[in-house]
């Protein structure tokens, strides 16, 4: 049997996925996705590849290569964007995806979502520490800046460093938004810190990078891993002036100093003139001050000083008054030493004992004490003798007594003689003991002249009688005062001319041999 006829229409797979593709393209047209980025993946050929997802659903996008280059804001998993482009369906796949054209974030929410989670990681890298930011130059010789080179930031700038401190102004012009303007605002950074010190092109001792104000998107080039990174690297100071005082970029957390405004960031690179003369000039009469100050403390102490100080002149002359007192007294020295030494001289030679008379003292000693015990013995015997004769005629016992008396008496004689010769011995031994003090005499006499005789000699050479004897003479004027010089000596005045021998006095006859002369003169003529 044959199978029953349908009216419903029957297609290829080629129709139906072509005819799918054109009800797409045709209906769709250009849209606005809005959704978060997933598995997105950029391949060597240059495409990207990613999905958008929300709460319900996902859809696959691509960017092409060329689109990639032009678009605004990065594609990044986990932000939530709005993509423009259209749609497009594969004939071979039966799948349908977005091509992305353009991309934008979905709202400030998102982009503050964004930009905080950067700061957050680049954060945690050490790239915001305050003990990385270094102290601005004082007075930079060359300012670099990096913004638009239309605008009124740059002549802001300008006019700024022209009003406080003309310095030179090293411009590098980038972008400030839009795609790219995250790039090339890196590349000059990195363009500012790279050049030589000694190149050509004279090396900026500080950089500001400026933008004006604008919306958060626009502001977005500032908050780009790649300018903070190249903010945080750069080898030369840097000043960020993005947006108003109220905006806030990733920028500022990695310049070195943030300011508000352009204006602000030009007030901060360089000082004010004005506000440094006038330090200067502070300084200046402060430091003439001191000195000024420092000279009346020198000049007081100098005064004290000098009135504490004795009066020279005075001090010279006591000093010479007593240096002539010494000369003349030293000139009646040697005659008063010389007259004294030969009085102690003299005097001692009077009270040397003589050798001589001691001898013969001790020897007429000796003579009257031999001549005493001979007196003294020949009295005992006579004392016996005349008992003897005045006694009757002795019995035998006085003959024996007389025997012994005798006998007695001559022993008497003999130890009286004995004695008298030891004590004539030992006073003669003491006598040859008492060494001759004549040659100690002499020898001390002989000192005595030689320094008798040199201090004479030399008081000989001191006094002016040699001069005399060698043909000077002194002059002396009436007084007995000596005249040193012939200004001193007056007309007609009487002088004493003394030689060696005697004194002649004279007179000074200038005048008359001016009155000869004269009268030659008149006669002559």
């Amino acid at each position: 049997m044959d199978a029953p006829v349908s009216n419903i229409p029957e297609y290829s797979v080629s129709e139906i996925s072509g005819a799918v593709k054109r009800t797409l393209e045709s209906a769709f047209g250009r849209i606005r996705v809005r959704g978060e980025i997933t598995e997105f993946k950029t391949y060597p050929s240059g495409h990207s590849y990613l999905s958008m997802k929300d709460e319900a659903g996902t859809i696959r996008a691509i960017i092409w290569r060329g689109a990639l280059s032009k678009l605004q804001v990065r594609p990044e998993n986990g932000v939530e964007v709005i993509a423009t482009g259209k749609i497009t369906a594969s004939d071979k796949r039966s799948d349908y995806a977005l091509q992305i054209e353009k991309l934008e974030y979905a709202g400030e929410g998102a982009l503050l979502a964004r930009i905080e989670k950067l700061r957050q990681r680049l954060g945690a890298e050490g790239l915001f520490d305050e003990a990385r930011k270094r102290p601005l130059p004082f007075l930079p010789e060359v300012v670099g800046v990096i913004t638009s080179e239309k605008g009124a930031v740059l002549h802001d700038i300008r006019t700024t460093l022209e009003r406080r401190f003309p310095r030179r102004v090293l411009l590098i012009p980038v972008a400030v938004q839009g795609g790219g303007a995250a790039e090339a605002v890196a590349a000059a950074i990195a363009t500012m810190g790279g050049l030589s010190p000694l190149g050509r092109i004279p090396r900026p001792d500080v950089v500001i990078v400026a933008r004006g104000g604008g919306s958060l998107e626009d502001l977005m080039a500032f908050n780009e891993e790649v300018v903070v990174r190249a903010a945080a690297a750069s080898p030369i100071p840097l000043i960020s002036a993005v947006g108003h005082e109220t905006d806030t970029t990733l920028i500022d957390f990695a310049s070195d100093r943030r300011a508000p405004t352009p204006t602000a960031a030009a007030e901060l690179a360089v000082p004010a003139r004005e506000e440094l003369m006038a330090v200067l000039a502070q300084r200046g009469t402060r430091l003439a001050r001191a000195g000024h100050s420092v000279l009346d403390r020198g000049r007081l102490r100098l005064a004290r000083a000098a009135s504490g100080l004795p009066d020279l002149p005075a001090l010279l002359v006591a000093g010479r008054n007593r240096l002539e007192d010494r000369g003349h007294r030293l000139q009646l020295a040697p005659r008063a030493l010389i007259a004294a030494k030969r009085r102690a001289l003299e005097g001692a030679a009077a009270r040397l004992p003589r050798p001589q008379e001691s001898i013969a003292r001790q020897r007429g000693a000796l003579d009257l004490l031999g001549v005493r015990i001979g007196g003294a013995a020949r009295a005992v015997l006579a004392r016996g003798l005349r008992r003897l004769a005045l006694a009757p005629d002795p019995a035998p016992l006085l003959r024996g007594r007389l025997r012994e008396g005798r006998a007695a008496l001559l022993r008497a004689e003999e130890r009286l003689d004995s004695v008298a010769r030891r004590r004539v011995a030992e006073r003669g031994a003491s006598l040859a003991r008492i060494p001759d003090p004549t040659p100690f005499v002499l020898g001390r006499l002989r000192e005595r002249r030689a320094a008798l005789e040199g201090l004479s000699a030399r008081l000989e050479g001191a006094s002016y009688g040699a001069l005399l004897e060698r043909g000077f003479a002194l002059v002396r004027d009436a007084s007995g005062g000596p005249v040193t010089a012939a200004a001193a000596v007056l007309p007609g005045q009487k002088l004493s001319l003394q030689f060696a021998d005697g004194s002649v006095n004279v007179t000074d006859d200038r005048a008359k041999r001016r009155g000869k002369a004269a009268a030659a003169q008149d006669t002559l003529l």
